[in-house]
């Protein structure tokens, strides 16, 4: 590993390595409910929505107590609705209220509300089973989940490696995994998909690597 790339991955962990779970309030653990609240999560965030309001969207609906499938399935589409419009989800609030209450009948009915069940070799087939989780919505979910399931240890999906050319890295999930610890990776992860999502966030990035104050990049 080189000077510069240890420096621009330690960067990009103090500068945006927050994960998506850490920033809606999810206390990730390998248990049913802070897991069944990564996949709804993940399900807002493949929206073509900002990542911000995706996760608003989610504490909203946390908060409004629909943190565990039963919880999800119990309230009515009107109140997911409403939890999403706090949020600021508007845009796909309806349709999304309907597949979230579909997923959570889904994962009671076949995992018994505990959707540690999807762990294995077939969890992203397993996962596109849920209404409005597709190929992106497995990343997403699969970046996070890497923290408590260590088997996917790194999980670095093709909009992560975008973030990591961005600011100079190298694209290899095997080389990228090996710049930190395995606990850290998820923070890489969603540090990369950041800087791939945002292009001042990069170059801020990349002057913090280089010991410069950050400053606005050239048009």
């Amino acid at each position: 590993m080189s000077e510069r790339t240890e420096r621009t991955a330690r960067a990009l962990l103090e500068r945006c390595g927050e994960t998506y779970a850490e920033q809606a309030g999810i206390r990730l653990r390998n248990t049913p409910a802070p897991l069944y609240q990564a996949l709804v999560l993940a399900h807002l965030l493949s929206a073509r929505i900002r990542a911000d309001v995706a996760v608003a969207a989610a504490r909203a609906l946390f908060d409004a107590g629909m943190t565990t499938p039963r919880h999800m399935a119990d309230a009515t589409w009107q109140q997911r609705v409403d939890a999403l419009g706090v949020g600021g989800y508007r845009r796909y609030d309806e349709r999304t209220a309907r597949q979230l209450g579909d997923g959570a009948e889904l994962a009671l009915r076949e995992y018994g509300g505990d959707v540690r069940g999807l762990r294995g070799d077939d969890v992203a087939e397993r996962l596109r089973a849920f209404p409005g989780i597709g190929p992106m919505g497995v990343d997403i979910f699969l970046r996070e989940a890497q923290a408590v399931w260590p088997e996917h240890v790194p999980y670095i999906d093709g909009k992560a490696q975008d973030g990591a050319e961005r600011v100079g890295l190298p694209r290899s999930p095997g080389a990228l995994g090996g710049l930190v610890e395995d606990r850290e990776v998820p923070r890489l992860t969603a540090g990369l998909v950041r800087v791939a999502l945002d292009k001042d966030l990069a170059h801020e990035v990349r002057e913090r690597a280089a010991g410069r104050q950050p400053g606005k990049p050239r048009p």
